[in-house]
This record gives C-alpha cells, structure tokens and sequence, in this order.
C-alpha cells in the first residue's frame, strides 16, 4: 500500500494514501490521520541543506507574520525537516528549536514577601547566568492563571515578556 526507502541523503520517500509516522527503529509505517487525495501521491521529506536557505527565506516572508527569520545555522535547532514539491523545491519546512521551560518551587511561608523576593532576583539572575552559558537563546514561564497577573508584571520588569502568540503544547513520544 506504502513505499518507504532511505534514499542517499537519508530522505525519507512516502507514497501516502493517508498521513503517515514511520518509527526510526524499525522503519514501520503508522496511519495517523487521514487525508483525502484525488490519486497516489509520492511526498519527499527530508533533512534541511543549505542550499533551501534562500526558498526557506521565501517561504517565511510570504506568511506576513512580523517575526524575524530565524538563524538556521544555531545549534539550538536539533531538527529542520524539509517538504519538497514535486520540481525538488522546498514548499514546506518544520523547524524545532530548543528553549527551557522554567519552574519556580518556593516555599510561600518560608521569610517576608519581600524576602522571598530577594531570594527569587538572585536566583533569576543565577539561572539566567546559568542558561546562556548553557548556550540557551530563551526560556519561557507558563504561570498559574491564580498569579500570572501580579507575578507576570513582576516577571515583566525583569525583561521576559508575555507572548501574544497561543502557545500549543504536545507530548511527542505518543501518536
């Protein structure tokens, strides 16, 4: 029903009658959605090369979002995976780039509001210290609606900023 090969760049070729997931360890292929297309159709997937810099560029400037362009060449992005049309130019291109989720565990009773706020300032700085050392670009806060306001104002005039863009979240080890 499906073709898939490892092609020499090591590209994966599907021949989808539906949307497809193949498992790294064995090659299988795994129906997860389905997708209604008018005939066969053979999609190329493959790894991100520097040669898509410019189409990918293209690409990011026609959606219109006010966003820069990101720096392919960061080792933060682990994975960029390409979609490539049937001419061989990328039409699509999924990109993923690490940041850290940050947690805040405090004791509430332990000292004076303001004492834990002293101890939290020093800790933020140690922590912001800590992650571009790591090589970290960002991190990012979910609060608890019960304090995101009072907190997210105190976290504002430290330098983070609230995204108005939704933040969506998916655990990636389940179909």
């Amino acid at each position: 029903m499906w073709n898939v090969r490892q092609d020499p760049a090591a590209a994966i070729i599907y021949d989808l009658g539906g949307a497809v997931a193949v498992d790294s360890s064995s090659n299988e292929i795994e129906l997860i959605c389905g997708l209604e297309m008018s005939r066969a159709q053979s999609m190329l997937i493959r790894e991100y090369k520097e040669s898509d810099l410019d189409a990918l560029r293209r690409l990011h400037a026609a959606q219109g979002f006010n966003y820069p362009f990101p720096d392919l060449s960061s080792p933060l992005f682990i994975s960029k995976l390409v979609f490539e049309d049937d001419s061989g130019a990328p039409a699509m291109a999924v990109l993923l780039r690490l940041t850290a989720e940050t947690y805040l565990l405090h004791d509430a009773r332990a000292g004076t509001p303001r004492d834990r706020w002293q101890r939290f300032l020093v800790m933020h700085e140690a922590t912001r210290r800590d992650a571009a050392a790591r090589g970290l670009d960002d991190a990012q806060a979910f609060l608890p609606p019960p304090v995101a306001r009072a907190f997210g104002r105190r976290l504002e005039r430290l330098g983070w900023r609230r995204d108005p863009w939704p933040c969506f979240t998916r655990k990636v080890d389940a179909a």
